[in-house]
């Protein structure tokens, strides 16, 4: 199978897959670059989009190596893909881990604790999640939001700084709108925010229907909780 090539499987809605890139492209939907190592979800004539613009991005990457962890989250995670590599020596896709909601992780996580090995996950989870998170930056992204809306919950202001900031993610607070502070990017992050915390989007999306009818059928909801913060 040649590498630009995408199994079939790609577009399964009951087995939803990402890809981690080999060679640098631009997202189908919104044109921003896709750099080696970044994941892309492939759908329909688009071609490879962003995390961000396929609604994946609020999930979180989970590396393979422990079993029972790996079954608890996706048992918890409402909706879950299944990440895959090309191996150029295998020539065949290779599973790279999952994308599961944070909160399903954590739930497992502790559901787990008894493991030493879930144990040194967590704690290299959480290292990981030090090295990419901009503090600075993260902090002025929050200030921004609360400027733009100013009845947002604090707390929430910086979970939607930190999901949007996380360095390497390919998400909007690192285009380089977020990094001027636009307005419109700070209004994207606050509304996929609340798409996925303040909507039912996420059955919706796990239930098939395509990404753009579900976006459809919340974006009253979204719209309610924009107008309330502003």
């Amino acid at each position: 199978m040649p590498e630009q090539e995408f199994p079939p499987a790609s577009q399964d809605k009951s087995r939803p897959l990402v890809f981690m890139v080999r060679k640098e492209t631009v997202c189908g939907d919104c044109g921003e670059d896709i750099f080696p190592g970044q994941m892309i979800r492939l759908e329909g004539p688009k071609g490879a989009l962003c995390l961000s613009c396929a609604d994946f991005d609020h999930l979180e990457f989970l590396a393979p190596g422990n079993a029972a962890l790996t079954r608890r989250t996706t048992k918890y995670s409402r909706l879950h893909a299944v990440v895959l590599k090309w191996s150029s020596a295998r020539k065949r896709y290779e599973r790279q881990g999952i994308l599961a909601e944070p909160e399903a992780i954590e739930k497992a996580e502790k559901e787990c604790l008894s493991d030493a090995d879930a144990r040194e996950s967590r704690r290299l989870r959480a290292a990981e999640r030090r090295d990419l998170e901009d503090v600075d930056f993260i902090r002025q992204f929050a200030g921004h939001i609360l400027g733009e809306f100013p009845h947002c919950p604090p707390d929430e202001a910086s979970k939607i700084a930190r999901h949007a900031c996380r360095k390497h993610s390919g998400r909007v607070g690192r285009s380089s709108a977020a990094k001027e502070f636009d307005p419109k990017a700070i209004l994207l992050a606050v509304r996929a925010y609340n798409r996925h915390r303040h909507t039912d989007y996420e059955e919706l999306f796990s239930q098939g229907l395509e990404r753009h009818e579900a976006r459809e059928r919340v974006e009253e909801a979204v719209r309610e909780v924009l107008t309330r913060w502003q």
